[in-house]
């Protein structure tokens, strides 16, 4: 999963799967996270429903953040705080106004508020922003570490380095040929 431009399109593809898959355990911990917290802010506290809402996404945030470095993307370059972290950041706050635009738009746009409703919207804004948060942090933030060359290196390429008239210990011991006239 490292390498992901790296095998058969097979591989690719059933790398990807995985990825998916556990994008997905960890997304799916975050909505549980997400929704039930919205849930117990709104039963109780008077909060305004966007406002619970954008503190239950904060909350699923930080919880995806600990699921997806250290699981689902453990294996990809490590960039810490100087490089992953903001970025990360900056793409949750982007999925955080997609996932409460879509709230605030039933809610105050349509007047759906009620308990089912807002719920309902609430997993749709979720769900819409699952797709911009998933391209966006194994893009930017998680980036799959560089290729490394896991063919050793011929025995052929060895010889003709070191039997080049300038390469390798062979070539350096030898004395030039004479000009021919």
């Amino acid at each position: 999963m490292s390498t992901p431009q790296q095998g058969s399109a097979l591989e690719r593809v059933r790398g990807l799967a995985r990825e998916v898959a556990k994008f997905g355990a960890v997304g799916g911990v975050g909505v549980l996270v997400n929704l039930g917290v919205f849930n117990l802010i709104r039963h109780t506290t008077d909060l305004q429903v966007v406002r619970a809402s954008v503190i239950a996404t904060v909350v699923a945030i930080v919880t995806n953040y600990l699921g997806f470095r250290y699981f689902t993307y453990r294996d990809r370059a490590r960039t810490g705080g100087s490089r992953e972290l903001p970025l990360f950041v900056a793409f949750s706050v982007i999925g955080l106004v997609i996932e409460n635009g879509v709230l605030y738009t039933a809610t105050y746009g349509f007047g759906w508020d009620g308990p089912l409703a807002t719920n309902v919207f609430k997993f749709i804004g979720i769900g819409t922003a699952t797709v911009f948060r998933f391209w966006s942090y194994r893009t930017w933030v998680f980036k799959a570490l560089p290729e490394q060359r896991s063919e050793p290196v011929e025995a052929a390429e060895v010889a003709a380095v070191v039997s080049s008239p300038r390469g390798g210990a062979a070539g350096a011991s030898r004395a030039p040929e004479p000009a021919a006239k």
